[in-house]
């Protein structure tokens, strides 16, 4: 009888444990940090720095994705439920899961960033007065609103680390005051008249408004949009008539998208080159300095001015 209540026992304590290791687990929140996650890896990094050792950060899409037209799978629907806190972009970027975030609202934060910048400084989408341009994170400026849009939101959900988020917050942003200034003096590299950025997509319209650059873009703001031989042939006639020498492919999207277009111009006896890759919608591998919003950021200002100076 003895041995058989032993074992009882030790039967309810192994499941009393494994259940706690079970409930730890779906929670992920096992050292007393805010479980984070993420859409964007723009918007992780900021969290990954406003949050400091407080936070465990996920974010879904990860190098070379493009969030206008990613789907959330079955695993992304599992760390969006076990998150504590949601942030995501807004402005319709994340389009096909903008239900599963709307219904994630209903049970926790869920925190559109972009929704924190004043609506008179957002751009509007050229082929929709109501909609605005999503791409708020080239605009260093603008992009510190999302800064402090995360970090109330973390005091609020952790206010026992408000003084650490405050601080870590007014830190990142003096570092994001560096990249701009450095930024701009890099630009000044660059002739007035030959600072003109010509994309696969829309994606840097905040970038030209910040640093006085021409942005034109074979395709609209989303990825999205459809673009057809018109659209190939006129950007193919802005190239040749203005002599615009280089063109940029981006990380996100198929490269050869712009293959008609630097074909179309060297038939016309003009000819363009690949001036190099910009992280646009993703940013680069996690662990290279390019996976950092401040690395990123370098990466593509170098790749421009080299290109085009």
């Amino acid at each position: 009888m003895k041995k058989w209540m032993l074992s009882v026992i030790s039967l309810l304590i192994l499941f009393i444990i494994s259940a706690c290791g079970t409930e730890e687990a779906s929670n992920g929140n096992s050292e007393g940090k805010v479980k984070v996650t993420t859409t964007i890896a723009q918007i992780g990094d900021i969290v990954k720095n406003v949050g400091g050792d407080h936070v465990e950060v996920e974010s879904l899409m990860g190098p070379g994705t493009d969030p206008h037209l990613y789907q959330a799978s079955q695993g992304d629907i599992k760390k969006l439920n076990n998150a504590e806190v949601i942030f995501y972009n807004g402005l319709h970027l994340e389009g096909k899961m903008g239900e599963v975030l709307e219904k994630m609202s209903e049970n926790k934060p869920t925190v559109a960033v972009a929704d924190a910048i004043p609506e008179d400084e957002l751009i509007q989408d050229p082929a929709n007065p109501n909609a605005h341009d999503p791409h708020v994170w080239f605009n260093i400026e603008l992009w510190k609103y999302a800064v402090d849009a995360v970090a109330e939101q973390l005091i609020e959900s952790d206010k026992e680390n408000e003084e650490d988020y405050l601080a870590n917050a007014d830190s990142y942003k003096k570092q994001l005051d560096t990249l701009l200034a450095e930024s701009k003096k890099k630009v000044e590299e660059i002739p007035e008249d030959s600072r003109v950025l010509v994309t696969a997509h829309d994606a840097f319209a905040y970038f030209g408004e910040q640093f006085e650059f021409e942005v034109l873009g074979l395709q609209g703001l989303s990825t999205d949009s459809e673009y057809g031989l018109k659209d190939v042939q006129n950007l193919v006639n802005t190239l040749t008539e203005r002599q615009i020498k280089a063109v940029f492919i981006e990380s996100s999207i198929n490269p050869g998208n712009l293959d008609p277009v630097v074909e179309g111009a060297k038939e016309k006896g003009h000819e363009v080159s690949i001036g190099g890759e910009l992280f646009s919608d993703a940013m680069g591998e996690e662990g290279t300095e390019e996976g950092t919003y401040i690395g990123m950021y370098k990466h593509n200002i170098n790749t421009i001015v080299d290109s085009l100076k």
